[in-house]
């Protein structure tokens, strides 16, 4: 065979199958695509779910990139029928867009000129949330909207804080607790009730079991416990009356205030100016509320002050920070308005005077002076006080029925609450400001 006679036909041939090739990979590298879910009002259905998808995708070891101001916060996931099937399981919007598109994304971001920053988000959160065993998930916000969003937690309580068992979660959540050993300061209006005769008697119990005579003492334990936490580099997030009774505590170490419905003896003499503001996470100079009969801990709260605030017009702002300088601030903050609903709660708001310079303000109402969700540092830690019980239900009583997040889907009261939970799993940079 004359093979001189086909070595040109061969070569051509070859030489066709190559541009072939790669035209074909170069069709490929255009069409690779990414998963956009966007954040804003106009585009998401689902707010609340989305972050469970974004939490989800950490789970299975891919990052993900949080678009800081971009589209009211959006995700940059990787392409995956897997996730682009999660996402029209539970509901969520989302846009498969190229590796082009998704560059020119992040070029625009990183323009000087806009605020906005992309955060590597890296490994999901291990979430503990600090409440009895016994409450149902509708009895706090928190435990609500990460069921909602099927974001997986473990509920931990006095025990397993005492036993340092802390040490196994990322995130903390400080439930609706009174951590001053006053009960909520519930005696008043509800002393005579059998659920607080019941829990009254199982706080007193389980004290014994852990080896204290008081309720306040063992609290006392717990706050401190907590501290050591989030100065070692946790980070913890409270609500309502967490927030306040948490701060109290710590000042109050040592030093008896309870009177003699809460703890059989009577409080300390002039306790007030015993108290220790050093040891606070974000409070100082406060004066706790000595009548025993009063629904309040101390001046901290703005519940009783907010004659200038009716209800349809009750707002608070969340504060503009700069992504590229502040990106912490500004992650806590993402939302698809800057005006969000307000709620009250035993411990509605913090009133501005007491907080401490050191801590930020992220959100507050003008009008009353008060600030509705604050952030700060205690050592290698962070914590966020976020005043209120439930963002969509405005006054919340006991024995209200829960509130039912399908048909709030897009709160933003609840998207604080999960930017908090995210949080940690953000690569982290040094914070400029």
């Amino acid at each position: 065979m004359n093979l001189d006679f086909y070595l040109p036909v061969l070569s051509k041939l070859l030489y066709r199958r190559l541009l072939v090739l790669m035209f074909l990979m170069g069709s490929w590298s255009s069409f690779a695509s990414n998963i956009l879910i966007p954040m804003d009002a106009e585009s998401q259905k689902n707010h609340l779910k989305a972050y469970g998808i974004t939490f989800w995708v950490l789970t299975k070891q891919q990052k993900v990139q949080w678009l800081l101001n971009y589209r009211g916060g959006a995700f940059l996931l990787p392409d995956g029928e897997s996730i682009r099937k999660e996402c029209q399981i539970r509901g969520v919007s989302f846009e498969v867009i190229s590796d082009a598109k998704a560059l020119s994304i992040l070029e625009g971001i990183s323009s000087p000129s806009k605020n906005q920053e992309a955060v590597i988000l890296e490994k999901a959160p291990r979430i503990a949330v600090y409440s009895p065993k016994d409450n149902q998930p509708w009895d706090d916000a928190v435990t609500m909207v990460l069921s909602y969003a099927e974001i997986p937690y473990d509920k931990v309580y006095d025990e397993e804080v005492l036993e340092d068992k802390l040490v196994l979660y990322d995130w903390l959540h400080l439930h609706h607790e009174d951590f001053t050993g006053q009960y909520g300061k519930f005696y008043g209006a509800y002393r005579a009730t059998p659920w607080y005769i019941e829990g009254k008697r199982n706080a007193e119990a389980l004290a014994a079991k852990l080896g204290y005579s008081k309720v306040s003492e063992q609290k006392r334990d717990v706050a401190l416990k907590i501290r050591n936490y989030v100065i070692g580099g946790g980070f913890m997030f409270a609500m309502c009356s967490a927030t306040d009774s948490f701060d109290i505590a710590l000042a109050a170490a040592g030093v008896d205030i309870c009177e003699p419905m809460f703890d059989g003896d009577p409080s300390e003499a002039n306790y007030q100016n015993k108290l220790d503001f050093e040891s606070t996470f974000a409070f100082t100079n406060f004066t706790l509320e000595r009548n025993p009969l009063q629904y309040e801990f101390s001046s901290i709260d703005m519940t009783n002050k907010r004659s200038r605030v009716p209800k349809e017009s009750d707002y608070f702002s969340l504060m503009d920070f700069s992504a590229k300088w502040d990106p912490i601030p500004t992650m806590l903050c993402q939302n698809h308005t800057a005006l969000v609903k307000g709620f009250m709660g035993q411990t509605t708001a913090f009133t501005r005077e007491e907080i401490k310079p050191t801590v930020l303000v992220l959100g507050e109402n003008k009008i009353n002076g008060e600030a509705r969700y604050i952030h700060g540092i205690k050592g290698k830690g962070f914590f966020t006080f976020y005043g209120g019980h439930d963002p969509e239900d405005y006054q919340h009583r006991v024995g209200d029925p829960k509130t039912e997040l399908e048909l709030h889907p897009t709160s933003p009261g609840y998207r604080l609450i999960l930017n908090n939970v995210l949080f940690p799993a953000a690569r982290k940079k040094k914070q400029k400001t």
